[in-house]
């Protein structure tokens, strides 16, 4: 399977672009939130990102949040849809009646634009990117000028993703942002859900209140987590929707998932300035969960806290904030 490619193309009746290099192939839908829907490996028959059956789709569109790799931004709950910052308070519209909160930000259902796609000799690549102003219908909830650009790239070394976040107004935005990454497990053809062992470089477990909001303080982790700092474990032990600190080790802070039959580790590169993890695999239910490296704790702007300790972080005029992140196969050591 030679050589390296881009090109339109359309995916269960949707516009997307594809990207091809060596047995890899990614897929992007541009007009559902700019998300990465696929990452497959042909040749050894992984599938590395929950994608969507032809049947799921009317789902997927009414709530494309657990498939591919969708946008959060501002990511996860905000008390009471409230968002305080510089001393005003914003009101971000009530989407989770359960809880009465804010959910998962603007930018995942919404189109992009694509900015361009293309291949070199090494590497397939599609950018996409998101222009909030005054004319833009969120401007009314979250009121600053930004531009938003994401751009993956697919080459025999896996697939990278780098986010660029530029402050175009004239006052500091909060920069507020995470992935909500959906992972196959087990990602081969036949494969068995027990054979995988998960790997995150988390560190304190948040403590919740009633209302799925950090409280500010931390709380014993289990040994099952312990196991998940260390040697790894079954991704689906027990039914998790926890945040934790990141706590990069040698370096790096990343998730990695074994598949011990196939011998082959995932690896989930997501660079530092992820200040957080989030996990959640769907109350312990074999298949997939999501691993999602988020900038700011649940609700920061609205927790008195340390701005660095929470990941609140600001945007200055024309100030910009960028990250990159990377997913790639590599032989498993064990």
């Amino acid at each position: 399977m030679g050589g390296t490619n881009a090109y339109e193309g359309v995916y269960h009746n949707e516009k997307a672009v594809f990207l091809r290099a060596g047995a890899y192939e990614a897929v992007m839908l541009p007009d559902t939130g700019g998300n990465l829907i696929a990452y497959r490996d042909i040749e050894k028959g992984y599938r590395f990102l929950h994608e969507p059956t032809p049947e799921e789709m009317p789902a997927f569109k009414a709530r494309p949040m657990i498939h591919g790799i969708p946008v959060l931004f501002p990511p996860n709950r905000y008390q009471d849809g409230r968002f305080r910052w510089n001393g005003i308070v914003h009101q971000l519209p009530v989407n989770e009646e359960a809880t009465g909160h804010h959910l998962h930000g603007f930018l995942y259902n919404i189109p992009w634009v694509v900015d361009e796609y293309g291949h070199t000799g090494q590497e397939a690549y599609v950018t996409v990117s998101v222009r909030v102003d005054e004319q833009h219908p969120v401007f009314g909830h979250f009121p600053f000028r930004f531009r938003i650009q994401l751009r993956y790239g697919l080459s025999d070394q896996g697939l990278s993703k780098r986010v660029t976040i530029t402050n175009e107004g004239q006052d500091a935005m909060p920069c507020l942002l995470a992935f909500h990454t959906s992972v196959n497990a087990p990602f081969a053809e036949g494969g068995d859900a027990r054979d995988y062992r998960l790997k995150v470089t988390v560190g304190k477990r948040w403590e919740l209140d009633g209302r799925m909001l950090p409280t500010g303080s931390h709380q014993e982790l289990s040994a099952n987590e312990q196991a998940m700092q260390g040697a790894g474990v079954y991704p689906f032990f027990e039914s998790m929707d926890n945040h934790y600190t990141a706590v990069p080790q040698n370096g790096r802070n990343r998730m990695e998932l074994t598949d011990e039959a196939e011998k082959v580790t995932l690896v989930y590169d997501v660079g530092t300035s992820y200040k957080q993890w989030m996990i959640w695999n769907n109350e312990a239910t074999e298949g997939f969960f999501c691993p999602e490296p988020q900038i700011n704790l649940v609700n920061a702007p609205n927790m008195d806290m340390p701005a660095d300790e929470i990941g609140c972080f600001s945007l200055e005029p024309d100030e910009i904030w960028e990250e990159t992140s990377r997913l790639y196969v590599k032989e498993s050591r064990g």
